[in-house]
């Protein structure tokens, strides 16, 4: 591989926000070739939006400095040229390559570069440091570093550091591994060490991406979590672009199949409420038909929010399911639509299309209607199946498995092949119980759905 020995290296000052409708306040590159400062570039830019107060702060760059400035498009063809057949150079290359490619393709103008991030290489040549943060790195090797967050303190920083990059590999073997567009460490985000990628498994299970803080920002489920985590990274979305810098660590759990990945992820979606998860956030309201035992003794049905737990009633997901419910009940088992609650009445009922045998107007025995009552619940129950799933395990000496108790998601856990399982009892020390939620039995009814993997049980016998 031949290689270029023109470099361009660059800083930007932006407003702030993200890639997508970030604008650049202030802009520096110094091209170097054969080592030596041949040009260099300083401009402030009117981003032709408001900058933050808090931008101002950090920069000292406020609206009525670049109100006067050149509009990116005014500058362009002088970033183009200094630029031109040299190999884009940054710390955390990738934001200020993107935010530049971004003002290009507002003018319509395609601006593709080679790329080397002074983050990545310097935790190559440079190993074993506290921080890469560009002052923390500069401190710790006696770079003089000054008007930071300003595009020429930075920049010029940034040469001098690229400079003792160039020293230390003066056969370029580091700088053309990155320079690879199939290395996978050129587009890791810069606070992730190339290890943890190397060390995630290519199985089923579940990852957690954390911030500096060591808080979780985001859990996925894989099939291949190795695969799955690259993916965010190739993928050019602000959305993942925002997620990768904020990226320092990711954890994993090995589940060893695809169901059991996707019960841990919601799981822990609801444990953390991670900052890049959209889904499963949204609080689902959801419902049951319960009963109880009125002052006359009439045992009557109605629809209420409920919390999951075990109860003798069917648990829906919108009142307008479970008033079909309760209308089906009504019809088959000739129950009153007004101790049935589909009727708001406390004289005798007149509902359009359900016959009443009179309870509502001590036209019928009260034990005789509850009979039929009970008769209805019973009928609920029995669509409350229990089910044994069995699945891959996480190694091929163990198995997987998942049990819905009465219609309620009981929780997961594994077990060795060599041991006797002929009861559902048997596998009681190896469950680990789990909270049962919208989201889990939305994915436990597709599982059943989709396949036959499964043993339907006659009765429950976990406890």
């Amino acid at each position: 591989m031949s290689l270029t020995t023109n470099y361009a290296i660059i800083d930007v000052e932006t407003t702030g926000k993200g890639i997508n409708g970030n604008r650049i306040t202030e802009i520096c590159i110094v091209r170097l070739e054969n080592g030596k400062e041949v040009d260099k570039f300083v401009s402030l830019v009117n981003p032709q939006q408001f900058i933050p107060p808090f931008i101002t702060h950090l920069t000292g760059i406020d609206d009525q400095m670049v109100e006067d400035a050149p509009r990116f498009e005014e500058i362009a063809q002088r970033v183009i040229d200094i630029s031109e057949d040299a190999i884009f150079v940054a710390h955390n290359v990738n934001f200020d390559f993107n935010v530049i490619r971004n003002e290009f393709k507002r003018l319509d103008i395609s601006f593709t570069r080679k790329k080397l991030c002074t983050v990545r290489l310097s935790r190559k040549l440079i190993p074993n440091l506290y921080s890469y943060s560009l002052g923390n790195l500069c401190a710790s090797i006696g770079i003089p570093l000054n008007n930071r967050h300003r595009a020429e303190g930075d920049t010029d920083a940034t040469v001098l550091l690229f400079k003792k990059i160039l020293s230390l590999d003066p056969t370029f073997t580091v700088i053309k591994h990155f320079l690879n567009v199939r290395s996978k460490e050129a587009t890791l985000p810069p606070h992730l060490p190339a290890r943890i990628i190397q060390e995630l498994p290519e199985t089923p299970g579940v990852y957690l991406f954390k911030n500096k803080a060591g808080t979780v920002i985001y859990v996925g489920k894989a099939i291949n979590i190795k695969k799955r985590v690259l993916s965010h990274f190739y993928d050019k979305k602000n959305k993942e672009y925002l997620l990768g810098q904020e990226t320092y660590q990711i954890d994993y759990e090995v589940t060893g199949n695809e169901l059991c990945a996707l019960l841990l992820e919601s799981e822990y979606i609801q444990q953390y409420f991670p900052k890049y998860n959209r889904a499963q956030k949204i609080p689902i309201n959801t419902y049951s038909i319960i009963f109880y035992e009125n002052r006359k003794g009439v045992i009557q049905l109605a629809i209420a929010k409920t919390k999951y737990r075990y109860s003798a009633t069917k648990k829906v997901y919108t009142r307008s399911n479970a008033t079909k419910v309760l209308n089906s009940l009504c019809r088959t088992f000739n129950l009153c639509p007004r101790f049935c609650g589909l009727q708001a009445t406390f004289e005798k009922c007149s509902h359009y299309n359900i016959q009443c045998n009179g309870v509502c107007t001590n036209d019928e025995d009260i034990a005789t209607y509850n009979d039929r009552v009970q008769k209805a619940l019973d009928s609920l129950e029995e669509q409350n199946d229990t089910y044994l799933i069995k699945e891959k395990g996480r190694t091929e000496d163990e198995t997987a498995f998942v049990i819905i108790d009465r219609g309620v998601y009981k929780g997961f856990g594994y077990v060795s092949q060599e041991n006797q399982v002929t009861h559902l009892e048997d596998l009681e020390p190896h469950l680990k119980l789990k909270k049962s939620t919208y989201h889990t039995d939305i994915i436990l009814q597709s599982y059943l759905k989709s396949t036959s993997g499964c043993t339907k049980l006659s009765i429950p016998t976990i406890h």
